[in-house]
């Protein structure tokens, strides 16, 4: 759904570098060197990126609307 704030194996903070990667990868930079511009080494925190899917468009339409 949305980026993790932490990697789950370190715990290190990752979620403030996932906008300029997307936005590297879209433009067509090769991803390993878009996540070394991140700052993510350990490649638990990569795993974090490589294997995030956007699901809140699917999730979106199932939410129920909240009453004040």
């Amino acid at each position: 759904m949305i980026i993790p704030v932490r990697c789950w194996s370190c715990g290190k903070v990752i979620a403030h570098a996932y906008a300029d990667y997307k936005k590297a990868v879209e433009s067509g930079e090769d991803p390993q060197k878009a996540m070394d511009d991140a700052g993510l080494e350990r490649y638990c925190c990569r795993r974090m990126f490589l294997s995030h899917v956007e699901l809140i468009d699917e999730v979106a339409p199932f939410s129920v609307p909240r009453e004040n």
